[in-house]
């Protein structure tokens, strides 16, 4: 068995895909995890390849219970709200922020492939197959529970999703076999836009909760950082302390990108957060941001990349 498998990654696109060669999910708003098991033993890996075991106990005692000899699961680790939808500020409380190390023992594990099993590379099968193994594996009452398919036309399905305040669907080829990267086997339709970027200053505010008024961003672009510009809602009063307080241990004389703004606090570009925003501008900064959280180190892998007809500039407007 692998000791790691690259996990397959959803392309984003606007418009589900047409046809009945598509099935359907939720997209989970958490964290990407991998669970291995191989003789008695497991292992629970975070989407860049670090061990989470024991930050998640409670599945990986539930993947123990499902009596396998080896097997490589796919899935996303989520906390629910009162109305049952993923909520991922509640998923990183419960793991103690950025660089927390709490573990978050009431997390669910929403599986969504199974990769190996019981010494068999499932691989190359079809999407379909291998889902059909996977929901024959999967035990009632568990903290690891089977991403179900929705039966219902992706345009009709991204409605109700959006009705229901959740992120978005996944729509996945049902002959495809598992590849590794943004293939295109995947696609991801978002109800609200929401991407991870790289923060490079912050401008304070004596008026703003916690003295954060907002914050600069980045996304990479090739070998490179692009400024996309900032958010200034969304932080709350504990939010914004926390980031502020960790920003201010990473204060930098000059910019990492050639941006000229008057009493901006610079800092290292390491810090990752998750934003959500409404819409690109025709400059490629983003419209209408909202903070949601901010991305562990580990995910670094997260970051949003540019795409060509993103029309993102390296001068603060």
């Amino acid at each position: 068995m692998p000791e790691r498998v690259g996990p397959c990654l959803a392309r984003l696109t606007s418009k589900p895909p047409p046809g009945d060669d598509w099935s359907y999910e939720v997209k989970w708003d958490g964290y990407r995890l991998a669970i291995h098991i191989d003789n008695r033993t497991v292992r629970i890996l975070t989407r860049g390849g670090h061990d989470w075991t024991n930050r998640f106990p409670t599945i990986a005692a539930d993947a123990l219970d499902l009596g396998l000899d080896s097997a490589i699961l796919d899935g996303e680790a989520v906390v629910l709200d009162k109305r049952g939808a993923s909520d991922f500020s509640a998923l990183q409380q419960a793991l103690g922020g950025r660089g927390g190390k709490r573990s978050a023992a009431g997390a669910l594990l929403y599986a969504f492939d199974v990769l190996y099993l019981n010494g068999h590379e499932l691989r190359p099968l079809a999407c379909e197959e291998r889902r059909a193994m996977l929901a024959g594996i999967i035990k009632p009452h568990t903290s690891i529970l089977f991403s179900e398919d929705v039966d219902a036309e992706g345009d009709a399905f991204l409605t109700l999703a959006c009705k229901m305040g959740l992120e978005g669907i996944i729509a996945k080829r049902r002959d495809a076999p598992y590849r590794s990267g943004r293939g295109g086997e995947w696609l991801k339709i978002k109800c609200t836009q929401s991407e991870t970027f790289l923060v490079i200053g912050y401008e304070f505010s004596a008026s703003a909760l916690g003295g954060l008024g907002r914050l600069l961003l980045a996304a990479r672009k090739g070998g490179a950082l692009v400024y996309v510009g900032g958010v200034g809602t969304g932080f709350g009063y504990k939010g914004a302390v926390a980031i502020r307080k960790l920003l201010d241990t990473m204060i930098i004389p000059k910019p990492a990108l050639p941006l000229r703004r008057p009493g901006v606090r610079w800092v290292t570009p390491a810090v990752t957060v998750e934003v959500n925003f409404r819409a690109w501008t025709d400059d490629g900064k983003l419209r209408h941001a909202s903070y949601k959280g901010m991305r562990d180190e580990a995910e670094m892998g997260d970051v949003y990349e540019v795409s060509a007809d993103t029309k993102s500039g390296s001068a603060a407007p």
